[in-house]
C-alpha cells in the first residue's frame, strides 16, 4: 500500500489541468477563424486566422472573472494570422474571450 501511495504521489506533477475557454464571436460576415489556447495557468492566447480577401481589425477581450479584462487590438491581413495573449496575476479557472472583427 505504501508503494501504491508513493507512485500516486509521484505522478501528481505529471497531470496538467486545462481550464475551459469560452469564445463569443462577432465576425460581421468576415471569413475569420480562431484557435484559443491555455498557454499556462495564468496566460491565455488566441490565434486569429483571416481567410478573406480584405484586411481585418479585431478586438480581443480576455476576461478571467475577478480581475479586470485585458483588451488587445490586432490587425490581421488577408490570408494571414495573428496571435493575441494576456497574462493575469491569478490562476485562470475559466477564460471568457470576446472576439469582434471588422473590415479595415
Amino acid at each position: 500500500m505504501k508503494k501504491f501511495c508513493l507512485v500516486v504521489l509521484a505522478m501528481l506533477p505529471l497531470t496538467a489541468f486545462a481550464y475551459p475557454i469560452d469564445v463569443q464571436k462577432q465576425l460581421n460576415g468576415m471569413s475569420i477563424d480562431y484557435n484559443a489556447y491555455d498557454t499556462d495557468n495564468d496566460i491565455a492566447s488566441i490565434q486569429v486566422n483571416n481567410y478573406g480577401a480584405t484586411d481585418a481589425v479585431c478586438k480581443v477581450v480576455f476576461n478571467n472573472g475577478p480581475e479586470s479584462p485585458r483588451t488587445r487590438t490586432i490587425e490581421v491581413p488577408a490570408g494571414k494570422h495573428k496571435n493575441a495573449t494576456a497574462k493575469f496575476t491569478r490562476t485562470i479557472i475559466k477564460m471568457r474571450i470576446n472576439l469582434s472583427c471588422t473590415p479595415k
